[in-house]
């Protein structure tokens, strides 16, 4: 990669990303809708609205690899939902493929997947189940991906990541905690490793609590070094302040299934 771009660069996770990348890769394009507060002099900056197309376009000219991590990062309302994530991410990949982009990894989210119970184990290649408008919007986005993979050739990670932090912060955590250091090893597999075309991984750590099957990104390398359990007493200490929640609690979206759940019309 000769140079990449990074969306979503004044978010937690850009945020984490632009300490930890430049020692990957040194040449990088940062963007946002919003210019970080603490960004430095040495940082490439292009401001970009990803529902508009002539910002896109702008940001991917003469760029190898791309991180698409920009959008709405929690549940809203479907208008910004759609703007932000569908219509965006559908501008990311076409702009790409007009750019010649290489490869695209994708930050798809757990919430893809969050009505699965806390009891099944899952893997990759499970029907998506998505806990909210937002969950929707990052199962559009791995179709996109996807498509884009088998009509036109981009090479597309899509990583259904679980929660970046410096440590696992209650019960739910612990089982789906990504360290950022193993975030940044997920996002090289998907810029260099030369048998991607389309995959999908779980942005996990070495999880005990694990509920998903992470194999797929291990066949192509990962070795996590984050380990959950090392952070269980604290995150228990504070599960334990928190009060229960019958929907969220069975569900490995958490209270993203919670909200707006319609108890009163299930069988």
């Amino acid at each position: 990669m000769k140079k990449i771009l990074v969306t979503g660069a004044a978010g937690d996770i850009g945020s984490r990303l632009r300490k930890l990348l430049p020692a990957v890769y040194p040449a990088i394009r940062w963007s946002d809708i919003r210019t970080p507060a603490d960004l430095a002099a040495s940082e490439e900056f292009v401001a970009a609205d990803l529902s508009k197309m002539d910002d896109v376009e702008k940001i991917v000219q003469g760029i190898d690899g791309i991180v698409h991590l920009g959008g709405f990062s929690v549940e809203g309302p479907w208008d910004t939902i759609l703007q932000s994530n569908i219509v965006g991410t559908y501008n990311m990949f076409e702009a790409a493929y007009h750019a010649n982009v290489k490869r695209v990894v994708f930050a798809t989210s757990n919430h893809a997947v969050g009505f699965y119970p806390r009891t099944q184990r899952i893997g990759v290649n499970v029907t998506v189940r998505p806990d909210s408008r937002y969950g929707i919007s990052k199962a559009f986005g791995e179709a996109v991906g996807a498509f884009y993979a088998d009509k036109h050739g981009l090479r597309v990670t899509c990583l259904r990541i679980g929660n970046v932090a410096d440590a696992p912060l209650d019960q739910r955590r612990l089982a789906i905690w990504l360290k950022p250091e193993d975030l940044v090893q997920l996002i090289r597999i998907g810029l260099e490793h030369r048998d991607i075309q389309f995959e999908i991984f779980y942005g996990a750590s070495n999880n005990a609590a694990a509920w998903w099957d992470n194999s797929n990104a291990q066949r192509y390398g990962y070795h996590p070094i984050g380990k959950g359990d090392d952070y269980r007493a604290e995150a228990m200490a504070a599960q334990a302040k928190l009060p229960p929640d019958p929907v969220g609690d069975r569900f490995q979206g958490g209270p993203f299934c919670t909200e707006e759940y319609d108890a009163d019309r299930k069988p």
